[in-house]
């Protein structure tokens, strides 16, 4: 056990407990292995045990909660949450779906997903929720069509049909039963959400004591934001083992019962997984969140906060930078915010070191103490967890070491290690792609990652990993010199915060590494001291902001030691990424082939002088 209570500096630390894993490392032919000794506890056959459980030791405690039209919340205890997933259980077995006719969610989080989920998988039907991107921001329906066609579902499930109705239009088969919580589609007969909570529950118990390790819980697409969307396999086992290594990693979990406010989405491997796991295995409550850390959205975020103090408090890095802003002047929000969490995890992308810091300092300074940030590598085919960092280093980019019940491999790749896992968490493969699961494992079946894993200290293996960007991304320039894209790109990021949203690497077979910017434009126009509403061409060209953009340059290039490292040319994009496109994937993240391939003319007047707008390096 782990109990850290001194932070850097010999600031105290709050306490938490966590656990700290015995760890073997050893090479062989070259190849590193680096794996958790300290065993896996066992964990429960179904996902929905915990459910059983909690309603019979604290029916009344709330499970999940949102708040109403009239902004109070609206709460579902354990008790309510089993009766409603045993009612909806049956009335999918009574419609005959199954792995080869699964329940598709088209919705955000809310209460009616929260229980359609539970009532899949108490039942041993599939669910796949889809983002609600694809449906409500995406113009062109190809990307949602096709993630239909890989499942051919017995029903899909619209939170709102009205404001879904388009996309389903587009793409629903006419044989596919639709089922409504509110709102309708023209044309489209529905049935209500309501009368599968109406179903009186026969043969569902029965059906319960079949599902067991190996039946399948949920599809998760992949993100695409390297190749097309891969719906991943997801088992019950999955799910149990990987909130096991969890709850071993993170003992404090069974001590409190963990309280989360969280707006993270669960069509994502994070929120849906990672998150809503944790409070139903640990017994504890989801409130959700129906803020985003944008600056329309995030009022919603801080409104909570300061009503809501979760335990443990998970977030992408763009939200802990807003919060970080917001705690430093708001009483309230820091009174309630820091009254009992035990934990920060940033997860997502790296949290940048210049966040990392000034986040302690605001902590330090609002309850005299400073809060663990946690960080870890994991992904969809591994629902999600395979290494956090509990010892004693805490910085930005480390991922620490395996947890219990995962194995390691790091294997030679381009001048890197490939991070490869094993384990009851680790997928089966991908659904109906039998060529694409056997690409995506070696011969000792382990899954291939494309992650760069380096170690912190490589006389101490034992002391886990830094993150060393996606191979894939990584490239030569002409000079043969190789280029390394995620380390970089986390630089740009991180030292051009508030004004870089994201950032795509070029210079393949060229002389020289250029950049192409996408900018947060509500922070440029703010620095350009432009009106509202002004093109954001003419925000990018004004004077302040292209001054911060020259010395963004010139900063990155302080420390260069080469080609490798030197940025020659910089590119600010005024067109936002496209997700029609596949620029941008739905939770945000940028795919660099598909933004290189898709503004190759940009790329081109990056290199050949012909744009005054490039910022070229002195």
């Amino acid at each position: 056990m782990n109990d850290v209570s001194m932070a850097a500096g010999g600031a105290q630390r709050r306490q938490v407990a966590l656990g700290n894993p015995e760890i073997a490392a050893w090479q062989e032919d070259g190849v590193w292995h680096v794996d958790a000794v300290t065993p896996l506890a066992p964990f429960p056959a179904r996902f929905t045990d915990r459910l059983v459980s909690g309603a019979q030791d604290h029916p009344e405690r709330t499970l999940v909660a949102r708040r109403g039209p009239d902004g109070e919340w609206i709460r579902l205890s354990y008790a309510d949450v089993l009766q409603s997933a045993r009612r909806i259980g049956q009335a999918l077995l009574d419609r005959g779906l199954s792995e080869e006719r699964p329940l598709v969610i088209l919705s955000g989080n809310d209460l009616e997903h929260f229980q359609l989920a539970l009532g899949a998988m108490y039942a041993g039907v599939p669910y796949s929720p889809l983002s609600p991107a694809y449906s409500l921001v995406a113009t062109d329906p190809a990307k949602l069509r096709d993630l239909i066609e890989q499942l051919t579902p017995g029903a899909l499930f619209a939170c709102d049909g009205t404001a879904f109705a388009r996309a389903i239009e587009a793409v629903l088969p006419e044989d596919t039963e639709l089922i409504l919580a509110r709102g309708e589609v023209p044309r489209r007969a529905a049935t209500t959400f309501a009368s599968l909570l109406a179903t009186e529950p026969t043969t569902i118990d029965a059906r319960n004591e079949q599902v067991g390790p190996s039946t399948i819980a949920k599809f998760l697409f992949t993100s695409g934001s390297t190749k097309k969307p891969k719906a991943v396999i997801t088992t019950h086992q999955m799910l149990c083992s990987n909130q096991q290594m969890l709850l071993q990693t993170f003992p404090f979990f069974g001590e409190e019962p963990p309280v989360l406010l969280d707006w993270l989405p669960w069509n994502h491997t994070f929120g849906g997984s990672h998150n809503v796991g944790i409070v139903l295995y640990n017994g504890g409550t989801i409130y959700l969140d129906d803020g985003r850390p944008t600056p329309k959205d995030f009022a919603t975020t801080l409104r909570n906060l300061r009503e809501i103090a979760p335990t443990v408090y998970f977030n992408i890095p763009v939200a802990w930078e807003m919060l970080a802003e917001a705690l430093e002047t708001d009483d309230q929000l820091a009174q309630t915010f820091f009254s009992r969490v035990k934990l920060f995890f940033c997860a997502g992308a790296g949290l940048s070191q210049s966040a990392w810091e000034h986040l302690d300092e605001v902590a330090l300074k609002r309850c005299g103490e400073s809060i663990r940030i946690m960080t870890g590598l994991g992904m969809t085919e591994t629902s999600p967890s395979c290494t956090f960092g509990t010892g004693p280093i805490s910085r930005a980019g480390y991922v620490g070491v395996p947890a219990p019940g995962c194995k390691v491999k790091l294997v030679p790749m381009n001048g890197k290690l490939e991070a490869r896992f094993h384990g009851p968490h680790v997928t089966p493969g991908y659904w109906r792609a039998p060529h694409l699961t056997a690409e995506a494992f070696d011969a000792d079946g382990y899954y291939c990652t494309g992650d760069a894993l380096r170690f912190v200290d490589g006389n101490k293996p034992k002391l886990g990993f830094m993150f060393d960007g996606r191979i894939a991304e990584d490239f030569k320039l002409s000079s043969g010199t190789f280029v390394s894209v995620g380390p970089l790109r986390a630089r740009v990021i991180s030292q051009g915060a508030p004004y870089v949203q994201d950032a795509v690497v070029t210079g393949l077979d060229r002389h020289a590494i250029g950049l192409m910017i996408f900018p947060r434009m509500d922070n440029c126009l703010a620095l350009s001291k432009l009106p509202a509403g002004t093109p954001a061409s003419e925000v990018l060209a004004s004077e302040p902001v292209r001054a911060f953009f020259t010395q963004l340059l010139a900063t990155l290039n302080v420390n260069a030691s080469g080609s490798s490292t030197r940025v020659e040319r910089m590119l600010l994009l005024s067109e936002p990424p496209s997700i029609d496109a596949r620029e941008q994937t739905d939770k945000g993240s940028i795919n660099q082939a598909a933004v290189l391939n898709r503004r190759a003319a940009l790329v081109e007047a990056l290199y050949d002088g012909t744009d005054s707008s490039v910022i070229v390096a002195a």
